[in-house]
């Protein structure tokens, strides 16, 4: 079992969950974060320090987001290993209470 970045994510990429994760398994792309589920340990430390409750067991991804495991395990693969806390994304405290955000993702990691 893994844990699985949701759409709530979009837009804010805020990585209080990339400074607890004991294995690096967070990806960063331009506006986004994934969880490598080949690196998840099923820790779970990552959960609760996610401000905007992004982060959830695989087994808990809503109906609605399944989307998302596919999503994170294929990005998981173009996007760069994070392994230290930076600075959420401009605008994101404004994107934080948003949902249906899947349109705003860049998948592009350039």
């Amino acid at each position: 079992m893994t844990h699985v970045v949701l759409e709530a994510c979009i837009q804010c990429r805020y990585t209080d969950c990339v400074d607890v994760c004991p294995v690096d398994c967070f990806k960063k792309g331009p506006n986004f974060l994934v969880i490598d589920p080949d690196e998840c340990i099923d820790c779970a430390v990552c959960i609760p320090e996610c401000p905007v409750e992004a982060i959830v067991a695989e087994e808990d991804v809503p109906a609605d987001q399944q989307h998302m495991i596919a999503l994170n395990a294929e990005l998981t693969k173009a996007w760069p290993t994070i392994s230290r806390m930076e600075s959420a994304l401009p605008d994101a405290d404004e994107w934080a209470k948003k949902t249906d955000k899947l349109q705003y993702l860049i998948k592009d990691p350039s």
